[in-house]
């Protein structure tokens, strides 16, 4: 990992993203690494735009928003639409397949996975959508170890539902290793 990795993980208000993010920071601070997550609602919170920014970092993280994104996630169209704009030259812009990327995109490679259809489809439960994200995007970018990851997921669900969760993390990575 370079010594920095801004990540911006949107959707709409209800998927998970902010746990995502949440769980993405305390898998990097198992790991040694200095983290801060920060978040945003749409006003309609449930249902709106939703975004959680996550900062990873080998070094100490002097200013705690991300200002150009090495990651952007968008599980809609409308979060896609919102924020597509605050990725960088080099980034890399990973939607869900029933996002329709826009032509103007500066990303540096786009990649779309069905992360809401696997939900729904393999696992069964669509609200396990953020496990499966943060599963890919780490089988992407190698951000933390997969035993941090695992660690941080179990300490976050809800209790009951480890295993489950456990599966949607193993899609995600299978959908990440793909491309």
């Amino acid at each position: 990992m370079s010594k920095q990795m801004e990540l911006r993980l949107t959707g709409s208000g209800g998927q998970g993203l902010i746990l995502g993010g949440i769980i993405l920071a305390e898998a990097a601070i198992m790991d040694g690494k200095n983290a801060i997550q920060s978040q945003s609602y749409g006003p309609e919170a449930r249902g709106g735009a939703s975004k959680a920014e996550v900062i990873i970092s080998n070094e100490e993280i002097d200013f705690p928003k991300v200002q150009t994104a090495d990651l952007l996630l968008s599980l809609t169209q409308v979060a896609c639409d919102k924020y597509v704009d605050l990725i960088g030259q080099e980034g890399l812009l990973l939607v869900d397949s029933s996002v329709t990327v826009p032509e103007n995109t500066n990303a540096g490679e786009v990649i779309q996975i069905p992360i809401l259809e696997t939900a729904s489809e393999v696992i069964g439960k669509p609200m396990v959508a953020n496990i499966i994200a943060i599963g890919a995007i780490n089988a992407l970018l190698n951000i933390v170890s997969k035993e941090s990851l695992e660690a941080a997921v179990l300490n976050r669900v809800p209790k009951g539902t480890e295993e489950l969760n456990k599966s949607a993390l193993a899609e995600g990575y299978k959908l990440g290793v793909r491309r």
